[in-house]
């Protein structure tokens, strides 16, 4: 059976991309097909198989300007042939899902989000973007939305990472979906005695602005309590640092090995933001240490509030703040390691694969081994 992977772009190793690795290991003699790839900054395990780049890929800076050429995507993805391949599996967050499979090959499309650009987050995009982006914008969302619902009907069945995606795909799209959680490394992480555990919280990602690290630096600021901060670029780090207060660290880019010691001592970690799923407090819970997340999105499929962490309803900074002072007078800091760390087993790659395999079957497609 030939397999053809499709993703969005391949510029970085974040969630989606531990996806595609997980299905690399699911089919191992699978193809990669995306928009641009830059080996740099891919694993060994992606870089090692065969990666057929769209014609985006010739164009001018491409590896940086990659999402410059967002309105270019739709007919890049169309061109691409795949004839003689008997699976097709998108990995869904930027175009991907809009390839046109040989009739014969079933199209499973595996979606972290529809495009947040284009859809729920197209403001907040927008408030971000330069000049010439914000002018252009409008009239180039509503014609990548048509493509975007036209392409749906392309996919024969879909697979959401969480309950808010499905929710996303039933309203944009008019599709059903089966949630398969994403594969999360949990035994990479692992508990601290407590004697060892500081006395700082954590916040840690992309400084993206849906990510909501504003909220998390000045919440902290305020109350001068110590928060550490894991995460870039640069430039957004710099922004934040300079309205932050001496309680609050910045790490910047820090190793995995950074990391994985600041999840496993801090008191909490701290997730004010609205994510699609959020793979960092699985792995925080991993690491035996709770979550204190706003309530919205993929945590409410991941967190168990005051079993396993502390879930919030406002999400301003003052929201927060009573967030962290409910979290220390509950004693919730306390909650056992041992069942934080079971809890998030069950995001492990075992699960995810049992997810695809069921879908797969369902489609008439039987996996050997």
């Amino acid at each position: 059976m030939r397999v053809a992977l499709v993703h969005y772009w391949l510029v970085g190793m974040r969630g989606g991309e531990k996806v595609l690795e997980a299905l690399c290991r699911m089919f191992p003699d699978a193809d990669i097909f995306t928009h641009v790839h830059d080996p740099a900054r891919i694993s060994p395990l992606l870089n090692g198989r065969v990666i057929r780049t769209t014609g985006i890929s010739r164009l001018p800076f491409a590896r940086r300007l990659y999402r410059n050429y967002l309105p270019f995507m739709p007919a890049a993805l169309e061109g691409l042939d795949l004839t003689g391949y008997d699976l097709v599996i998108s990995s869904e967050a930027g175009p991907a899902k809009g390839v046109i499979p040989p009739p014969d090959a079933p199209h499973l499309c595996y979606c972290h989000s529809p495009m947040r650009y284009i859809w729920d987050q197209r403001h907040l995009y927008r408030k971000e973007a330069s000049l010439p982006a914000r002018l252009a914008m409008p009239m180039l969302a509503h014609r990548l939305r048509q493509w975007d619902v036209t392409s749906a009907a392309r996919v024969d069945r879909f697979l959401a990472n969480s309950r808010h995606v499905a929710a996303r795909i039933e309203k944009y799209w008019r599709r059903g979906s089966d949630i398969v959680h994403p594969p999360v490394a949990v035994d990479d992480f692992a508990p601290v005695a407590a004697e060892e555990r500081g006395d700082f919280y954590l916040w840690a990602g992309e400084l993206a602005p849906y990510k909501r690290p504003d909220i998390a630096v000045e919440a902290f600021t305020r109350m001068k309590k110590k928060l550490v901060v894991i995460g870039g670029p640069d430039g957004a780090r710099g922004a934040l640092a300079r309205k932050a207060g001496p309680t609050v660290e910045f790490l910047g880019k820090a190793s995995f090995e950074t990391l994985k010691d600041r999840l496993a001592r801090c008191r909490a970690l701290v997730f004010p933001g609205e994510e699609d799923f959020g793979i960092v407090p699985v792995e925080a819970m991993a690491s035996g240490r709770p979550v204190i997340a706003y309530g919205r999105g993929g945590v409410l499929d991941t967190v168990r509030d005051r079993e396993t962490g502390l879930l919030y309803g406002d999400p301003s900074v003052e929201g927060l703040i009573g967030a962290i002072e409910t979290f220390e007078r509950e004693g919730l800091d306390s909650l056992d390691p041992a069942v934080l760390q079971s809890h998030a087993r069950q995001f492990d790659e075992t699960h995810f694969r049992q997810g695809v395999a069921g879908a797969l079957t369902d489609l008439g497609v039987e996996l050997s081994g």
